[in-house]
């Protein structure tokens, strides 16, 4: 075996040489002012408060306040200044911080090109010299200074950087964290003198800002999944994460082939996925001449859309659904795309049934179906772009209830969502430390609720901040503590800053969530910031507890993220979260050692960094389509949507309707939710099931029902008038239960497949 041979000398020097070299981490945000020099001092303070020796070089604060307050304490190697362009720049002194040797360096701007006749031509070569010579450094970057994102940034920003980094820039990173910042605070802060816009770049514009935005978040996204299927490859874990998904689209050297292809690329593009695509051809046998053009037109097409295609030999069709299926593993797919069976019933029995061979064998996987519109007579292909029948006419005269809602929104007060991937990312301290910030600027700031878990550094924060005391309620023989929403009230604030908004409220309180507390703050008029995690959203339940293992129980409805006016998340690389962990900076001593086993396992923290990546970059998109509904980075979809979820008898309700809500949700479509009792059900232990999935469907916005069905005979042909009732252009249900009348409900999930031929159907794993 490998790991018993002697390593030869090379090797031996590269391993210390890696051993001796300097680690790199460097901050990234959208644009200059999202803070990225304010957190990269930070972070140096709290290394020299650990006996760390750190230095500064050719740092620019820009004479910005609270950048300029981090610089207290810290020593500054000086720059050699010179003048490019009729400004004045800085570059790293080389020989001076060699001389000096600190075990960090902090230094801006990394794509920095330097003077004529300096040892190296830009500053990432500089870098490059210091990490060689055994020191740190730590620097920052904007999004758009990256070559490739670069191209992107000019497509739709205009914008020109002016000078760059190669893209593999980031791979020599040890450790890399996104300063996320909201287009409504860097325009508030451009509008109050404390940033310069770029003379490169001209105006910023909201657009500009949200664009930039999007990419820094779905670029560090990225670098997230690379690190995570790395780490699981490592532990030797097989099978998708969770955290983000892999499209395989099943074509063929048809006409229809380029349909199912370009489908995949949306849904790829939806989800921010990798699409990759197969196409199983006879075992030796020859393309036809008709065949061998559909296939240059589709190497064409998978070509424009980054997908890889691969091409595999196949004896017959009765193999298709193991050979699929078996692919679809061994490359982690969570989602396969295919066409529906266009086979009789009599071929089937002859030749073999492809959908129910899929059914019998897709665990784990979701199976989408891609209608068959031309049986109907319809195009082809899916429209480019969606209708624009909702956009309001600047003559249209608002209806009382119009003009009763926009009274209510002008009305309500300013709220702002500060999110994260795990406890201890740092959102409390964030959200006290602005709540300082608008309190010196002369707005009336109370706290309504905060949990600092012990932590000195958030106590410290609260500063001049008021607290309102908490209110007692009593509860079989003991006091629990809860906000005081009365007291807020009567208080009456500007601004009120609560902590942990998905918190369930002891019994007894004005609302069961605190969410519903919120809510009631912010239709009084009263502004709110406030604090949660990603895990916390109900959509994401079940992904959570895929990750995890945790199934989480406090949950807060998507709407509330999307009702507010800004969402930022505060990032933080797993490595330094776990650390925090030991330090006993989130736990207290006790708890540390379980929580490192369980939930704050490396590949859980760097999975759920990705989840709220990805998720908060999607709620910047919807944002910005909201504004521009020409304009979406993930790609235009259908003109109308109506997603129905069917939820047959053994079915995961809940999960179903939680992935029919995503759907919706991204597509702007209507969700219609039908729990289909079969012949006289499981009589009381349904109802509560029943419940369940109807109270959830009111909580993401949709609408449920209850269809009866006297058998499983009759099931899928009720289904199929409802789904036409309802005008459904998909849908959803769950794969064959593992218990129960198994081949019962898989014969009727095969014949209603068989029915929605002209509408998509997507059939969702149940990994539990």
């Amino acid at each position: 075996m490998d790991e018993y041979k002697r390593k030869t000398p090379e090797q031996i020097l590269e391993e210390i040489r890696k051993i001796q070299r300097g680690k790199l981490k460097i901050m990234i945000g959208a644009v200059s002012g999202s803070g990225k020099t304010y957190h990269m001092l930070r972070e140096g303070q709290m290394l020299k408060e650990k006996g760390i020796d750190v230095v500064i070089c050719a740092v620019s604060t820009l004479k910005r306040p609270e950048t300029v307050k981090q610089l207290a304490g810290l020593e500054r190697v000086p720059s050699i200044h010179w003048m490019d362009r009729g400004r004045e720049t800085k570059d790293l002194n080389l020989d001076g911080l060699l001389a000096r040797y600190p075990e960090v360096v902090l230094v801006d701007g990394l794509a920095h090109r330097n003077r004529k006749g300096a040892r190296f031509p830009n500053r990432l070569k500089d870098i490059e010299w210091l990490l060689e010579h055994g020191i740190n450094v730590m620097t920052t970057l904007n999004v758009y200074e990256i070559e490739g994102i670069q191209d992107v940034a000019r497509k739709w920003t205009s914008l020109e950087a002016r000078e760059t980094v190669p893209i593999g820039t980031l791979e020599l990173a040890d450790e890399i964290r996104l300063i996320d910042v909201s287009p409504e605070t860097l325009m508030a802060r451009f509008k109050e003198g404390h940033l310069e816009q770029s003379p490169d770049s001209g105006l910023f514009t909201r657009k500009d800002l949200t664009v930039l935005r999007e990419l820094s978040l779905r670029l560090v996204a990225e670098d997230v999944n690379a690190a995570l299927e790395k780490h699981r490859e490592e532990m030797g874990l097989q099978g998708p994460s969770g955290a983000s998904e892999r499209i395989l689209v099943s074509a063929q050297y048809h006409w229809n082939g380029s349909i199912y292809i370009r489908r995949g690329q949306q849904i790829a593009k939806r989800l921010n996925g990798d699409l990759i695509v197969v196409v199983f051809v006879p075992d030796k046998s020859k393309l036809s001449k008709e065949s061998a053009a559909f296939k240059r037109s589709l190497l064409k097409m998978a070509k424009k859309t980054d997908a890889g295609i691969e091409e595999l030999p196949l004896r017959s069709s009765r193999q298709f659904p193991d050979a699929l299926i078996r692919y679809a593993v061994e490359n982690n797919v969570t989602r396969i795309v295919l066409g529906h069976s266009k086979k009789t019933r009599w071929q089937e029995f002859w030749q073999g049934s492809v959908t129910d061979g899929i059914l019998r064998r897709a665990q784990g996987i979701d199976i989408f179906w891609v209608a068959d519109r031309s049986a109907r007579g319809e195009t082809r292909f899916l429209p480019a772009q969606r209708g624009r029948h909702d956009q309001e006419s600047p003559y249209h005269r608002l209806s009382k209830e119009e003009l009763e809602k926009k009274v209510s929104r002008i009305k309500r007060g300013r709220f702002k969502i500060y999110i994260g991937a795990a406890p201890g990312v740092g959102k409390t301290y964030t959200m006290l430390r602005e709540g300082n910030e608008i309190l010196r600027k002369g707005t009336d700031v109370v706290v309504g609720w905060l949990e600092t878990h012990g932590r000195a550094e958030t106590a410290a924060q609260v500063a001049d901040l008021q607290l309102i005391p908490a209110a007692e309620i009593p509860y079989k023989g003991t006091v629990l503590k809860e906000m005081d929403l009365n007291a807020i009230l009567a208080r009456n604030p500007e601004l009120a800053l609560v902590d942990e908004l998905p918190h369930t409220n002891a019994p007894g309180s004005r609302n069961k969530k605190r969410y519903e507390d919120v809510m009631a703050l912010l239709e009084c008029g009263i502004s709110v910031i406030t604090t949660m995690n990603v895990q916390h959203l109900e959509s994401l339940n079940d992904a959570v507890a895929q990750i995890t293992g945790v199934r989480v129980r406090e949950t807060v409805p998507d709407s509330i993220l999307s009702m507010a006016d800004e969402v930022e998340l505060i990032d933080v690389a797993p490595q330094a979260l776990r650390q925090r962990m030991k330090d006993g900076k989130i736990y207290a001593a006790g708890k540390v050692e379980q929580a490192l086993g369980s939930f704050f396992k490396t590949g859980n923290l760097i999975a759920l960094r990705e989840l709220a990546l990805r998720e908060l970059a999607d709620d910047v998109d919807e944002r910005l389509e909201s504004r521009d509904r020409s304009f979406s980075m993930r790609g235009p979809w259908r003109r109308e949507e109506t997603i129905y979820v069917c939820i047959l008898p053994g079915a995961n309700g809940e999960r179903l309707i939680r992935r029919g809500f995503r759907i919706a949700y991204r597509l702007k479509a209507d969700l219609i939710v039908n729990w289909i009792r079969v012949g006289r059900g499981n009589g009381s232990d349904e109802e509560p099931m029943a419940d369940c999935c109807r109270t959830l469907t009111d909580r993401l916005g949709g609408t449920f029902g209850i269809l009866e069905s006297k058998s499983w005979k009759e099931t899928p042909r009720i289904v199929m008038e409802q789904a036409t009732e309802v005008n459904a252009t998909q849908i959803v249900m769950g794969q064959a239960a593992s218990s129960g009348p198994v081949l019962r409900r898989r014969k009727a999930v095969r014949e209603l497949i068989r029915l929605a031929r002209d509408l998509d159907v997507l059939l969702v794993s149940d990994p539990e």
